[in-house]
This record gives C-alpha cells, sequence and structure tokens, in this order.
C-alpha cells in the first residue's frame, strides 16, 4: 500500500514539475485560451459556443411560438 502512494506521488510530483516548466517557459506564464469562441480557426468556420447560439436565438426578433 504504501509503494503505491509512493508511486503515485512521485507521478504526481513529476507532472506538476512538467506544468511548471511549460508555465515559465511560456510568455508571461500563460497558457492559451481553450474556448472555441478564442479560437480564430472556428471564428472563421462559423463555430461559436452553445453559450453565444443560445443568446443569438434569444435575441432573433422572428422567433414565433405558434398554437
Amino acid at each position: 500500500m504504501i509503494q503505491t502512494l509512493l508511486i503515485s506521488g512521485a507521478l504526481l510530483a513529476v507532472g506538476m514539475a512538467l506544468l511548471l516548466v511549460k508555465v515559465l517557459g511560456r510568455k508571461n506564464g500563460t497558457f492559451s485560451s481553450q474556448h472555441i469562441h478564442d479560437s480564430e480557426a472556428m471564428r472563421e468556420r462559423g463555430i461559436h459556443c452553445v453559450m453565444d447560439q443560445d443568446r443569438e436565438m434569444r435575441n432573433r426578433k422572428t422567433l414565433k411560438i405558434e398554437q
């Protein structure tokens, strides 16, 4: 049991060290955004996040509920 905990702790420490190296190696120590609306390639294709699609649908004046 203790051996499993030590191995797990060592793997976590290695992972954290690699993330630290990545952060220190980047300009301003930041990661690029992973959101769809921040991706230029997605914007060129007209793909955007669900929140934006929902906002667009709610703002449309042509939506009509018929009974």
